[in-house]
């Protein structure tokens, strides 16, 4: 069967090599987002997708706007019997949707309605859920509000990180596509529950400072969501402090922000608007990442100091 694949970032990466390795699938072309600036130097780089295509020899195209009519005659020539998306970043047109002869097909790092939108990983860590997934659909021309396929559930490790869960959802995404692909023709496509529904946005860098008086638990439920991006942080003085793993200790009181522990014996432990948060690894600005207990020995902070 000839398949077009459209993705972009590791998440997909998975999806597209399991397809390559098909004996019932050829994938003819790849659609993936231009190369991106990258770094200090803004060194242009391209996606991983389009990394893994010419790495075996697919034809690769970057469309900035896939509904510009130039792509779908592009697609059109290419008869595709099916399109299978997997965080490719655009939306796709109802005209785009038509040209595949079975349709389009994406996989989605959330248990769908739940966590609609180009973040689910993330914000599912963030919001203190303990359980997600990867749910895959027939695209329609909304925000992932298709027919669902399959839905697989998969536990949230208490203290994984977004990049953690990341990984393990892009082998279990792929997983998940292939059992998908291979059963399409017993599966009855379900409607989501739209009253079920929730859509959450692109992370921002906005949104990583740390807000001392929320409790301890939603704060390193948003260290672990913002890890390894944006990363949250928070600021002494002129400096600024990127926390990528953190304890929650309930036991432990403190005014909002109060440095309650500052030595090489406990580490670094900050009051919360409930409960208090030990500081285990993080990076401040022009620093290598490092364990708090070393970092103390370089900074020296006055315990009762309010951030």
């Amino acid at each position: 069967m000839n398949c077009v694949f459209f993705g972009t970032p590791d998440f997909a990466v998975p999806a597209l090599k399991a397809l390559i390795k098909s004996d019932n699938y050829k994938v003819s072309a790849v659609f993936t987002q231009p190369d991106k600036k990258v770094g200090r130097k803004q060194t242009l780089t391209p996606p991983p997708v389009k990394k893994v295509a010419l790495e075996y020899g697919i034809t690769v195209f970057q469309p900035e706007k896939i509904k510009e009519e130039k792509w779908l005659d592009i697609l059109r020539e290419l008869e595709p019997d099916i399109i299978v998306t997997a965080a490719f970043g655009q939306i796709l047109s109802k005209e785009l949707l038509d040209i595949p002869k079975v349709g389009v097909i994406n996989v989605h790092g959330s248990l769908l309605p739940k966590y609609r939108g180009p973040a689910p990983i993330q914000w599912a860590i963030i919001n203190g859920e303990r359980v997600t997934g990867i749910s895959t659909m027939f695209t329609d021309p909304g925000i992932d509000t298709g027919d669902i396929l399959l839905k697989r559930e998969t536990e949230i490790k208490e203290d994984e990180t977004a990049g953690e869960l990341f990984e393990r959802l892009a082998d279990m995404g792929a997983k998940v596509l292939m059992e998908t692909l291979e059963s399409l023709e017993s599966i009855s496509p379900v409607k989501q529950d739209e009253s079920e529904a929730s859509y959450f946005p692109m992370l921002k860098k906005e949104m990583a400072k740390i807000d001392f008086t929320k409790s301890a638990f939603e704060i390193n439920n948003l260290i672990r969501g913002l890890n390894p991006w944006p990363v949250a942080y928070f600021n002494i003085d002129d400096l600024k402090i990127n926390v990528f793993k953190a304890k929650v200790l309930q036991d432990v009181k403190g005014m909002p922000g109060e440095i309650i522990s500052w030595n090489t014996k406990d580490g670094i432990i900050i009051g919360c608007g409930k409960g208090a948060l030990e500081i285990l690894s993080l990076q401040a600005s022009g620093k290598k990442l490092m364990d708090a207990k070393s970092f103390v020995n370089g900074k020296k902070i006055e315990v009762g100091h309010v951030l």
